[in-house]
């Protein structure tokens, strides 16, 4: 099963993106912060990640420049999410390394289309494992 590590810290974000990704047969892992996505995805290293650029404990773009110099996490496809004006991040986040970029609202098709692109088909199942959200955000 492709494991995909969400770092967002809108719980309403985090619990509708969770619950269609795991209808599309994706595990899901969870950071809230961006300590903990570092963290996460160096130890257990997911298959994608999509990351909010404005999440506490570290802006989203000094996150994926940490992510991209880190031997162990550096070819793990990273998908941007924000809410803020795209004029102001978009054009750093791909020379940081991202294989994508969607602004809040996401078009929820499109952003599947991309994952299925950058981390291959999920398959059957639901879990979810939680580090630094929090844990009632997201059932699993």
């Amino acid at each position: 099963m492709k494991r995909i590590l969400i770092v967002e810290d809108d719980p309403d974000f985090l619990l509708g993106l969770s619950v269609r990704l795991r209808a599309a047969g994706y595990s899901i892992l969870v950071a809230g912060h961006g300590a903990a996505a570092v963290n996460f995805a160096g130890s257990k290293p997911p298959d994608l990640i999509l990351l909010d650029i404005g999440i506490p404990g570290g802006n989203g773009l000094i996150v994926l420049d940490l992510l991209k110099a880190d031997p162990k996490t550096a070819s793990i496809p990273v998908i941007v999410l924000t809410g803020r004006d795209p004029a102001a991040v978009k054009e750093k986040t791909f020379e940081l390394g991202a294989v994508a970029f969607f602004q809040k609202p996401v078009d929820n098709d499109e952003l599947l289309k991309a994952i299925r692109k950058h981390a291959g088909e999920g398959r059957a199942g639901n879990k979810c494992v939680n580090e630094g959200a929090n844990p009632s955000s997201v059932s699993g």
